[in-house]
C-alpha cells in the first residue's frame, strides 16, 4: 500500500513540474529572456553580466516577462 502511495505522489510531482507555470522555476534566472537574448543579443555569451548588460541596452525592445525579470534582478542587486 505504501509503495502505491509513493508511486502516486511521485507521478503527481512530475505532472505538476511539467505544467507551463513551472517553466520559469525550471529555467533558472532570466528564463523569460531566452528568446529576447537570441533576437537582440546574438553571439553574446552569458557570464560576467554581459548578457544582462546587452538586454538592459535593449530594454525598450524586450518582452514583458523579460522586462519583469530584469527589474527583479536589478532590485535584487540593489541597483
Amino acid at each position: 500500500m505504501f509503495v502505491r502511495q509513493l508511486t502516486t505522489a511521485s507521478m503527481l510531482s512530475v505532472a505538476l513540474m511539467s505544467l507551463p507555470g513551472s517553466a520559469h522555476a525550471q529555467g533558472g534566472p532570466l528564463a523569460y529572456c531566452k528568446e529576447d537574448a537570441a533576437r537582440l543579443c546574438p553571439g553574446v555569451r552569458p557570464g560576467g553580466g554581459k548578457l544582462i548588460g546587452c538586454l538592459k541596452q535593449h530594454e525598450n525592445q524586450v518582452s514583458v516577462g523579460c522586462a519583469k525579470e530584469l527589474k527583479a534582478v536589478k532590485t535584487k542587486m540593489g541597483k
